[in-house]
């Protein structure tokens, strides 16, 4: 287990002075961000491989997650639906995801607000693992891992042009927004396995939504800095490209210029 763990952590790291964890599950990985009194990051764990059927034996093996304090669980399910928050309604949460695609019998459903309230990310994870995070965390939220990405989108939607494609590149799939005059006209979540797949998405999106090839700006978070994504690659599809870092609204104490290299949108921005 050792060697599928990376650490970053305070240079005056105290296990003690955690007062709060956020967990981000990705299908393959995942991050636990421990956090001081003051909301500030003081350690970070990345568990290089992660399964789910192996999430006890892999919790077991950390330190953080042995502490029972507060923790917020950010589940990137690969099933989820959007719905207006006029429109949802509490209970309803298996119907609006069958519009989806299956959803299995010992499903635990949970809903994410986003836009003050205006809309709704509403997904699931199955009634075990959701025992066992109750068992070890007595006091814990789920949210769909998706609500970062949004949360920030919403954030700076006004600094967005008439037709703008946003997306968050995770390496095995994206999070792909497309923004028409500011307002939110797709978010959906695709598996890729090289960036031609990824071309291939926001080609279709262009196409699907009629934008003008020449005037829609495309936009990428979470690209390596050595990779062959980059402006050069882009500006090659399109007018208006840019890779960009998001604002922050997450502190660190000193000790983690290396955190940067692992390139996750939630090293920089975090729902809340």
């Amino acid at each position: 287990m050792e060697n599928n763990l990376k650490v970053y952590k305070s240079d005056k790291f105290d296990v003690e002075d955690t007062a709060g964890l956020s967990l981000f599950l990705y299908p393959h990985t995942l991050f636990v961000f421990a956090k001081d009194k003051n909301n500030s990051n003081i350690a970070v764990h990345h568990h290089l491989k992660f399964e789910w059927n192996k999430m006890e034996e892999e919790f077991n093996s950390d330190p953080l997650l042995k502490i029972d304090v507060p923790a917020k669980i950010y589940v990137h399910e690969g099933l989820f639906n959007l719905i207006p928050g006029v429109l949802f309604q509490t209970g309803k949460e298996g119907d609006y995801l069958q519009l989806t695609g299956q959803v299995p019998e010992n499903a635990h459903f949970f809903n994410s607000p986003l836009d003050s309230n205006n809309l709704q990310i509403v997904s699931f994870l199955s009634q075990k693992i959701k025992k066992n995070l109750d068992a070890r965390f007595s006091e814990n939220q789920i949210i769909h891992g998706a609500s970062s990405f949004l949360s920030y989108l919403f954030k700076e939607r006004f600094n967005l042009i008439g037709q703008e494609i946003l997306v968050d590149y995770q390496q095995t799939h994206i999070y792909l927004a497309a923004f028409t005059d500011q307002d939110l006209s797709v978010f959906n979540r695709f598996e890729i396995s090289s960036k031609e797949d990824m071309l291939k998405y926001i080609l279709i999106m262009i196409e699907t939504l009629r934008y003008d090839r020449n005037h829609v700006r495309i936009n990428l978070f979470g690209v390596p800095e050595k990779s062959d994504i980059n402006e050069a690659w882009g500006s090659f599809y399109f007018t208006h490209f840019r890779i960009l870092k998001p604002h922050a609204n997450q502190n660190y104490s000193h000790g983690f210029k290396h955190l940067k290299s692992e390139h996750i949108f939630e090293t920089y921005w975090q729902y809340d």
